[in-house]
């Protein structure tokens, strides 16, 4: 039996969490994986480091947005409860990541444009370039070592890294290669 009170911890963990990272998003979803990863497999255990991998890749392979992940995080979540908790816990992260960040950019839409020729644009804009880059390149890292355990899988990482630097290959292809690879054993899970 579900101990509610526990399971109400649970999806109140999940939203409030989602809910204030939802504002720290600067540069897409993808810049708040190693948070994800942190609070998700360190912090609250919801998940193992190797689900959190299998769910990256996932919500990767799914067509949508990258923050498809937090539905599926809060799925984990919520899964011990049942899956009807499993399933509250994923939809009300989506909502909790969605909804402020979505009413900031409206808000900002509504203004950006009055703010064309100010200074503060230009500095905010350059500024937040190399930031989002800086945090992209560690999210890269945190996901490198959450998920390639094997030598084969570091090669398989390096060397579609270094195809997407130098040829306009779609990620797609990628995928598709990477799922046939798995399948037949040259990756190891």
């Amino acid at each position: 039996m579900v101990d509610p009170s526990s399971a109400w911890d649970t999806w109140l963990q999940v939203v409030w969490t989602f809910l204030r990272l939802s504002l720290f998003s600067l540069g897409g979803g993808n810049t708040l994986l190693a948070e994800y990863h942190h609070l998700s497999v360190e912090r609250f255990g919801w998940i193992t480091s190797s689900q959190f991998a299998d769910i990256y890749a996932l919500a990767e392979a799914a067509p949508g947005p990258s923050s498809m992940i937090v539905g599926l995080l809060g799925l984990g979540a919520g899964w011990d409860h049942g899956l009807g908790w499993g399933l509250l816990c994923g939809v009300s992260a989506e909502v909790a990541v969605l909804l402020p960040s979505t009413v900031v950019m409206v808000a900002a839409a509504l203004s950006w444009n009055r703010l064309k020729d100010a200074p503060i644009r230009t500095a905010f804009e350059r500024g937040l370039g190399p930031i989002t880059l800086g945090i992209l390149f560690h999210v890269g890292l945190t996901v490198l070592r959450t998920a390639d355990h094997s030598v084969v899988a570091y090669l398989v990482s390096a060397v579609v890294c270094a195809l997407m630097l130098f040829t306009r290959i779609s990620p797609l292809y990628f995928m598709a290669v990477a799922g046939v690879l798995g399948a037949i054993g040259v990756i190891p899970s």
